[in-house]
């Protein structure tokens, strides 16, 4: 009993460090992002960076859930783990963006079977009474961890060079993979049960689209063209495919009775509004530090480190709050923080400075850690062990589902209110949206004139504002969903 323990401790100790991999993606990449960008070039491509890797990502969680329902967690988990380090280390080698945007493709493939399936094994490993404290845990790792991403996302930027974010990944990477392989022993059934190819290339090519046109609507391809007819008609028709495939499937992707548990239903519709939240925050506020208020990497990133710093401290607390008030008064508590950081932000100016930011990303921090710890414990006490892989990675394929459309739909109205400034301007005809690279790096800002620096700097200013409007909305959203959630479980 004593060795189940020891080794039980281990194998969670491993499962956190890989969780680090995704928290230290998460804000260092957020941070680098404006040098690599600025060093790359194609700020149009800014936003395909996250959604390259939401892409994959959301495409492929539910497939590796289900498998690890039918395989085992542990040979799915280190498959993940594998395609994780294999991505990072082709991004750090990316001569371009175009191949930087490939390699996070892959990265995004392993991403996909890292976090549900480590959220699943300690559903497996602990019981229900101990799972609120253990996910808290899991939580608090997710952003103790980030709290270093940042910093170090400014270190590497200002002293050595933007690689660095993604080889940090490999040492780290192995050592879990090396943890999960030498002492998670796990028993698989022997029950024969199909894996639903069919319905994961649905959601490939369903997502894909999707992605596509919220990211080049009105930039790259016109609202009022062929390209965007056949690009919606192949998106919606992809989706009502996969919903009617799902009911008929013998072992469904997306087991349609899950959505039946009402505590499952609210909790996934709400996390797609908050990985909208999420994204928007990461990968925007940086951009908005860097490029709007002059600061440098390092203050961007502080501006980040304070969302890490709320969400373990949250995450933490929830673990304890579930078990003295129940799941949905911690959840609701999630959801007001929410609302009052994201409002925070739809009232940030550059003459608030990094602290005012700062404080709207720890509000948000906040809220992701009561509500997502809430929403977990909860779909994973409402299932059985056959479905628990599935449950969890169900609820992450919804909330990197909200992310995806989140990096995509903010990113093409930022793209968009960009191109309008710079249009409505007198500048040449040679200024575009990449233009606004100039802004990210000291050097390049001061060799613009003042007319040039006043348009893009205006330009980026009013799109990063309606980009934090919308969040605010987002906000509201999640917290009349978290209130339908049920008073009892299910």
């Amino acid at each position: 009993m004593q060795s189940y323990k020891h080794r039980r401790w281990l194998v969670l100790g491993s499962i956190m460090l890989a969780m680090f991999l995704a928290a230290i993606e998460a804000t260092i990449v957020s941070t680098a992002m404006p040098s690599i960008v600025s060093d790359l070039g194609g700020f149009s491509l800014y936003s395909w960076v996250f959604s390259a890797y939401l892409l994959t990502n959301a495409a492929t969680v539910l497939m590796f859930g289900r498998l690890s329902d039918v395989f085992g967690r542990k040979p799915i988990f280190m498959i993940g783990i594998s395609l994780f380090l294999a991505g990072a280390m082709l991004c750090a080698l990316a001569p371009s963006m175009e191949v930087l945007i490939g390699a996070r493709l892959i990265q995004g493939l392993g991403a996909g079977a890292l976090m549900p399936i480590a959220t699943t094994i300690v559903g497996d490993l602990y019981t229900k009474e101990e799972r609120a404290k253990i996910q808290g845990y899991l939580s608090s790792v997710w952003g103790i961890s980030a709290v270093t991403g940042p910093a170090l996302g400014g270190f590497f930027v200002d002293v050595l060079s933007w690689p660095y974010v993604f080889w940090m990944n490999v040492p780290l990477g192995l050592l879990a993979l090396t943890g999960i392989l030498l002492f998670f022993k796990e028993d698989v059934s022997k029950e024969k049960r199909s894996v639903d190819i069919v319905g994961s290339l649905w959601v490939v090519t369903t997502v894909s689209t999707m992605m596509i046109i919220l990211v080049e609507g009105g930039v790259g391809i016109p609202w009022a063209s062929w390209t965007m007819a056949s690009m919606i008609t192949v998106s919606l028709a992809g989706a009502i495919i996969f919903f009617f495939h799902e009911r008929q499937a013998a072992d469904p992707m997306m087991p349609m009775d899950l959505w039946n548990i009402r505590s499952i239903r609210f909790a996934n519709l709400t996390s797609l509004t908050t990985g909208m939240i999420l994204i928007g925050v990461s990968s925007y506020l940086p951009a908005f530090v860097q490029g709007v208020m002059e600061e440098s990497a390092t203050v961007a990133g502080f501006t980040l480190t304070t969302m890490s710093i709320g969400w373990p401290i949250a995450a933490t607390v929830a673990g304890r709050l579930i078990l003295k008030i129940g799941f949905r008064p911690t959840a609701l508590s999630g959801g007001i923080s929410l609302m009052i950081g994201s409002g925070l932000f739809s009232i940030l100016t550059p003459e608030k400075g990094p602290w005012f930011a700062a404080l709207g990303s720890l509000f948000i921090g906040i809220g992701m850690g009561l509500s997502t710890t809430s929403f977990i414990v909860s779909i994973q006490n409402s299932v059985t062990w056959k479905k628990r892989g599935i449950a969890t990675a169900t609820n992450m394929f919804m909330r990197t589902i909200g992310s995806a459309i989140g990096a995509a739909l903010l990113g093409g109205l930022l793209n968009s209110r960009i191109a309008r400034a710079i249009e409505n301007s007198s500048l040449p005809a040679s200024f575009d949206v990449d233009s606004t690279n100039a802004l990210l790096r000291a050097e390049s800002r001061q060799a613009l004139g003042p007319q040039e620096l006043q348009v893009l700097q205006n330009g980026l200013t009013s799109g990063l504002q309606l980009v934090y409007i919308g969040l605010f909305s987002l906000a509201v959203l999640s917290f009349l969903l978290i209130l339908q959630l049920p008073k009892k479980e299910d």
